[in-house]
């Protein structure tokens, strides 16, 4: 057996040469036949040693209704690409042992795979419920409070940054206090104006740090400590001014409040139904040929 004079061991080079067996799977195994079959009937567009890409198999590489230049350079990247990898796949096997017959059973695996996987999508898209109602999302929230720990300082709030020159920015903080809905109207029209950035008060929560990107209350260096001593906040910088009003906040490593976590808690449960019904999928498909006999497994 030959060594490779490379960074590479040769158990790492040949899982190497497995990815770009599945990516070309057909030409190893054209490879491994030869060129027997090959015949006028087909028309060779590029050749490496003995392997041979033909035209017919560039079927499906330009989508309809591509320009001439588009589809010129489409096929000539994936000429190029298909020569480089026979080129790195023929070098490999003249360098090190590749159990042949070991690689078409992994670009077997991996076919399957790919079949399997698009059949369960298909059921999955058939059959999902993918309404998650209240009631079970507070469920998992109760039945799973560890697993939504804060990792980062979270605020309920209003946050505004206008331009020094903005017109009535003394108003401003009357309008951030008010509770009338006429002045809340008013403060978003105004936010909707002359402001560079906002965050209006309502049940949502936002990260602390990411509501202060690009502004003097990213530097806070304390700001677990800022969020316990100001429920309002003013200051500025040489082109801005800020305002912040804190309606209330959760530090890092608490339990995060049920709104800040919901879509995520929705996500999950969506997903448990999706591996759920992979697996109902899977049962059903044996069972049925079981009962059909479409199966047999024989004794050694």
């Amino acid at each position: 057996m030959k060594t490779v004079g490379s960074a590479y061991s040769g158990s790492s080079l040949f899982a190497f040469i497995v990815m770009l067996a599945f990516l070309n799977s057909c030409d190893l195994i054209r490879m491994k036949k030869g060129q027997n079959e090959t015949n006028n009937k087909r028309k060779a567009i590029a050749r490496v040693n003995n392997a041979f890409l033909y035209l017919d198999e560039l079927k499906g590489i330009v989508p309809e209704k591509t320009t001439k230049d588009d589809s010129a350079a489409r096929i000539n990247a994936y000429v190029t690409s298909w020569v480089r990898k026979q080129l790195l796949i023929q070098e490999a096997l003249k360098t090190i042992n590749i159990d042949e017959a070991e690689v078409e059973r992994k670009v077997l695996d991996y076919r399957y795979s790919l079949i399997g996987y698009e059949f369960q999508n298909y059921y999955i898209q058939q059959h999902l419920n993918d309404s998650v109602n209240d009631v079970d999302i507070e469920n998992y929230y109760k039945a799973h409070p560890d697993n939504f720990i804060l990792k980062q300082n979270i605020i309920r709030g209003t946050y505004i940054k206008v331009p020094k020159d903005a017109p009535r920015v003394k108003r401003i903080k009357d309008l951030m206090f008010s509770i009338k809905e006429k002045e809340i109207a008013e403060l978003k029209s105004y936010c909707l104006s002359f402001s560079a950035a906002y965050h209006l008060a309502d049940s949502s929560w936002i990260e602390f740090d990411k509501l202060a990107v690009n502004s003097p209350l990213a530097e806070i260096p304390n700001k677990i400590q800022f969020l316990r001593s100001y429920n309002y906040y003013e200051t500025n910088d040489p082109g801005f001014l800020y305002f912040l009003k804190v309606d209330a906040y959760k530090i890092s490593d608490n339990i995060s409040p049920l709104e800040f976590v919901r879509q995520d808690i929705k996500n999950i449960i969506l997903n448990k139904r999706k591996v759920e019904l992979a697996k109902k999928l899977e049962d059903e498909v044996y069972e049925n040929a079981a009962k059909r006999k479409d199966f047999e497994v024989f004794s050694k």
